[in-house]
C-alpha cells in the first residue's frame, strides 16, 4: 500500500453522473463503474488505435493509457454505457440509446464502456450493435469477473475468463476487444493467475488490453509483471479522491493509465439530486450512506460551491469536476455516462477547460472545508474493493 496522505477521503463506489444505475442483478452482485482524463505523455498511439480515425466535432482531444511499447490512444473523455440498462429504475428506449451512442462518436469520443454484468448481458450487446458500422474507429472497454449464472459473486478463474471473453466478443459483434477489465479483484484466485489467462488471450488477439478495476497498489504491481496492464478504473471525483493516496505514484511508475469512473459521483456533483430524490425505488444509490437524505442535504453544500466556482469561468458544476481532473493528471481518462444528449455534449465541453494549479488548489481546498458526509459504498461493495 502506498503512503496515505492523510486526506480523510471516502471509499469507493460505482457510476459516474447520469448514468441510470444497475438492474436487480447489479445491486445483488455490487458492481462499479469509471473515468478518464488527460492525455498522457507516455507514447504514441499503437497499430490497432491508428486505425480509428477521429471524427469528432466537439471532442477533438486525445490521451494516452499505458507505456509507450503497447499504448492505447483514446478521447481524452470516455461514455460509460452502464446506465443505459441499469440501476435508477428508469430504461430508456434501445433505438434512442444506439442513437446516443453514434452521437457520442460523432461528436469525437471513441473510447466506450460496458460489462457483461450491466443487464447482465444486453448492455454489452446494445454497446455492439451500436458500433458495429464504426468498429474501426472506436475502442470498447469491457470486464470479466462475476459469476452471474452461480453464486453472484466473484469468479476470476483462468477459465471463466475466456469463457465470458468469448461470449462478450459475439454480443459486442466484434474480433477483439480493446481493453479488458477484472472488475473487481478475486480473493480466491492468485492475480498472476488472472493476468497470466489474460496474457494469453491478447496472443491469441481476442483482447488487446489488460486493465484492472478498484486494485491496491500490490496487486496492480503483481498483475503488470505477468502481463502489462494499460489501464486502472476506480471511482475518483472531487469527493473520491483515494486513489491519489493509494495506487496514482504506482501508475506514474509503472506508467499506467487510469480511467476514472463515476466523476460526478453517480449525479451529485452535477446538481442532479436533492434531499427529497426518490433513492428509495429501483435504485441502488439508496442503500449507500454518501446518498441518504440527511447526506445529500449536506453535501448539496459541495454542488453550491463548484456552482459559485464555476460561474465565473463559464462552468456548469460538471464540467468543472471533470476539467479538475483532466487538468490535474496527465494519465487520467474521465468515465461519465448518461442518457441524454445534452448532457452528453456539456461533458464532452469540458476537454476544453483548463484550470491552472492554483485553480486546482482553490477547488480543492474548497470542497476539504466543506468536507464530505457518507461513505461511498454500503458493506457489499466495500469489501469488493482494495482500499
Amino acid at each position: 500500500m502506498e503512503k496515505n496522505s492523510g486526506k480523510q477521503w471516502e471509499h469507493n463506489s460505482t457510476d459516474s453522473v447520469r448514468r441510470r444505475d444497475f438492474l436487480k442483478t447489479a445491486t445483488v452482485l455490487g458492481i462499479g463503474a469509471i473515468a478518464a482524463g488527460p492525455v498522457s505523455s507516455y507514447a504514441s498511439a499503437s497499430l490497432e488505435s491508428e486505425k480509428r480515425k477521429p471524427i469528432g466535432t466537439i471532442l477533438t482531444k486525445k490521451r494516452v493509457l499505458g507505456a509507450k511499447k503497447n499504448p492505447l490512444k483514446v478521447s481524452a473523455i470516455q461514455l460509460g454505457c452502464m446506465g443505459m440498462h441499469t440501476g435508477r429504475g428508469i430504461h430508456p428506449d434501445h433505438k434512442s440509446m444506439v442513437k446516443l451512442i453514434r452521437e457520442a462518436a460523432e461528436r469525437g469520443c471513441d473510447f466506450f464502456d460496458t460489462a457483461e454484468v450491466y443487464g447482465p448481458y444486453i448492455n454489452e450487446e446494445l454497446v455492439g450493435e451500436a458500433l458495429a458500422p464504426i468498429r474501426n474507429q472506436v475502442a470498447i472497454s469491457t470486464k470479466f469477473g462475476f459469476d452471474i449464472e452461480g453464486t453472484k459473486g466473484l469468479n476470476s478463474r483462468p477459465e471463466h475468463i475466456r469463457k465470458v471473453v468469448e461470449q462478450s466478443l459475439k454480443r459486442l459483434k466484434t474480433d477483439r476487444i480493446d481493453l479488458i477489465y477484472q472488475h473487481r479483484v478475486d480473493p480466491n484466485v492468485p492475480i498472476e493467475d488472472v493476468a497470466g489467462a489474460v496474457k494469453d488471450l491478447i496472443k491469441e488477439g481476442k483482447v488487446l488490453h489488460f486493465g484492472l478495476s478498484e486494485a491496491k497498489a500490490e496487486t496492480i504491481r503483481k498483475a503488470h509483471a505477468v502481463c502489462p496492464v494499460t489501464a486502472v478504473q476506480s471511482e475518483y471525483s472531487l469527493m473520491t479522491r483515494l486513489p491519489e493516496d493509494f495506487i496514482f505514484s504506482t501508475l506514474q511508475e509503472l506508467e499506467i493509465g487510469f480511467v476514472a469512473y463515476s466523476p460526478l459521483c453517480r449525479g451529485l456533483l452535477g446538481g442532479n439530486l436533492t434531499e427529497y430524490s426518490d433513492l428509495k425505488t429501483n435504485d441502488i444509490r439508496g442503500a449507500w450512506p454518501r446518498f441518504q437524505p440527511e447526506a445529500i442535504k449536506s453535501n448539496i453544500r459541495l454542488v453550491e460551491a463548484l456552482n459559485e466556482f464555476g460561474k465565473t469561468r463559464g462552468l456548469t458544476s460538471s464540467q468543472l469536476c471533470i476539467a479538475w481532473m483532466l487538468s490535474k493528471y496527465p494519465f487520467i481518462v474521465p468515465l461519465p455516462g448518461t442518457t441524454k444528449l445534452s448532457h452528453l455534449e456539456e461533458d464532452l465541453r469540458a476537454a476544453d477547460f483548463v484550470l491552472t494549479a492554483a485553480e486546482i488548489k482553490e477547488i480543492e481546498s474548497k470542497i476539504e472545508k466543506i468536507g464530505v458526509v457518507g461513505d461511498r459504498y454500503d458493506a457489499l461493495q466495500q469489501s469488493r474493493v482494495e482500499y
